[in-house]
């Protein structure tokens, strides 16, 4: 099945590049989402099934797939209401909507092949494909601030995956020096404990701080927030949500590799120190932003801080990271999608161009305080669920400083998210031009109902199958 879905989705590409015209791109793309669902859904039916030799449908890579084919239709929604309103204002060539529908499907299938990888050298291949055609996303509006994080992102990227790759190499020289010639995971998870400690060590830590840029991780997160900014909103909701989950999983399978070694209770202190990192950044930023985009950037930065915590306490933290992940990933697609809509009738991403959003937009309004009480684990958020999970594992793990210092800095987040959120939605911006506002489209607004929907009732009700799947993904790693 996995290789009808490279050739078909390969050729939706190559006719999305040569057509010029709108209706044929809009039914390429339909198509084109159609074939992800029905790959997703066949490998839903063919759990561990193995496909072309390096891939594997393992519960891992089905959650993560799910989530990817919920947020790509999404997203390729509000990328035709996009184009079309950004094509009214700026004429944009056909040959650019074109690429741009291109683009994103190459992004969605190198994520899949990313999730469905189960080597580790295809895994790095697959994550570098999602550079550039990420970068070819971000760089579509042609601005000056465009081009500079375009480069950016290209240039850090590039330095971040030279080191996983490296990470890799080492990985590689170890696993030789005990006999291991095969770099899948399944068989490096089996002989990781006869390898040389010194070098596990030295290729997690480049690994880690590789994947980093793409996870928005400490120390290379810098990259993740500049690219929010500048890029279209239902790409930067891309690429705050299943690409940072991409740059997880490369992680989280490494991490299942050194498990079972003597160097368990070392990576587990670089996870942590990582996430506290991660999420104090985050919060020293927040208390500072102008920018929504820039705000939401910065709210995936101390998100996957406590993944990253969540990980390397573990025990319940294992379960609590998989279900963070699953609401962050709709939480944060809905804050993007309706903060184009913000921008629709504003025209502007700053905080202090905007307010009065309740008497502007209600049902986006609406939309901006669910996304406030979800972001901030606020019951009945399914995120206060994975958040209280974190906290008892750092509780029964002793974590207790630990635990007090995330508190403090969550607190601070929630009164820095609180005070730009209750800005927009009740404040009356000064000098502001009713005439200039345009109104909002109701239609816009649906999907972030329907995914923060799914976010509290997922955390009220999780179904039999995704915790079955939960607990498959994390059932070898040490509790």
């Amino acid at each position: 099945m996995l290789g009808y879905y490279f050739i078909i989705a390969v050729a939706i590409i190559a006719s999305l590049l040569l057509t010029r015209k709108v209706l044929q791109h809009k039914i390429l793309l339909v198509l084109f989402n159609g074939l992800q669902w029905s790959l997703t859904l066949y490998m839903c039916f063919h759990l561990h099934s193995e496909e072309l030799g390096y891939f594997t449908a393992d519960a891992t890579a089905i959650i993560m797939l799910i989530v990817l084919s919920i947020l790509a239709t999404t997203s390729s929604f509000h990328s035709i209401y996009y184009l079309q309103h950004h094509h009214q204002r700026h004429a944009t060539p056909q040959h650019a909507q074109a690429i741009y529908y291109a683009a994103l499907c190459i992004l969605i299938m190198a994520q899949t092949g990313a999730f469905l990888s189960s080597h580790i050298a295809v895994t790095w291949i697959f994550i570098e494909l999602t550079t550039f055609s990420a970068a070819i996303l971000i760089y579509h509006e042609r601005k000056e601030d465009a081009v500079e994080a375009t480069w950016k992102y290209l240039f850090v990227c590039s330095v971040a995956l030279t080191l996983a790759f490296t990470g890799i190499l080492f990985l590689s020289i170890s696993a030789q020096a005990s006999g291991t010639i095969d770099l899948s995971y399944r068989s490096l998870v089996n002989h990781a404990a006869t390898f040389n400690p010194s070098w596990l060590k030295l290729s997690f830590l480049l690994i880690l701080v590789g994947y980093s840029a793409k996870m928005g991780l400490f120390p290379m997160h810098t990259v993740c927030v500049d690219a929010h900014t500048v890029a279209p909103p239902p790409i930067s909701a891309f690429i705050s949500t299943t690409l940072m989950n991409v740059g997880f999983v490369a992680i989280f399978r490494m991490y299942s590799i050194i498990a079972s070694t003597s160097i368990l209770i070392w990576a587990n202190h670089v996870l942590i120190l990582a996430g506290t990192l991660s999420v104090f950044v985050a919060v020293v930023y927040l208390m500072q932003v102008h920018h929504f985009k820039r705000m939401f950037a910065y709210s995936s930065l101390e998100n996957m801080g406590l993944v990253a915590i969540g990980l390397g306490v573990g025990g319940i933290g294992y379960y609590a990271v998989f279900l963070h992940l699953i609401f962050h990933s709709f939480t944060k697609a809905s804050m993007f999608y309706q903060i184009q809509q913000v921008h629709h009738i504003y025209k502007s991403y700053l905080i202090k161009n905007t307010g009065n959003y309740f008497k502007y937009y209600l049902p986006g309004a609406v939309v901006i305080l669910l996304s406030f009480i979800s972001i901030t684990g606020i019951p009945p958020s399914g995120m206060f669920f994975s958040e209280f999970m974190m906290f008892r594992a750092l509780f029964e793990h002793q974590y207790y400083i630990l635990l007090i210092i995330v508190l403090i800095l969550l607190s601070f987040t929630i009164w820095a998210l609180g005070r730009n959120f209750f800005r927009l939605v009740f404040s009356t911006p000064e000098d502001l031009d009713e005439s200039r506002l345009d109104q909002g489209d109701p239609v816009q607004s649906i999907s972030q109902y329907v995914l923060l929907g799914l976010v509290i009732y997922l955390g009220f009700n999780p179904p039999s199958q995704m915790v079955a799947l939960i607990n498959e993904a994390i059932k070898n790693l040490p509790f």
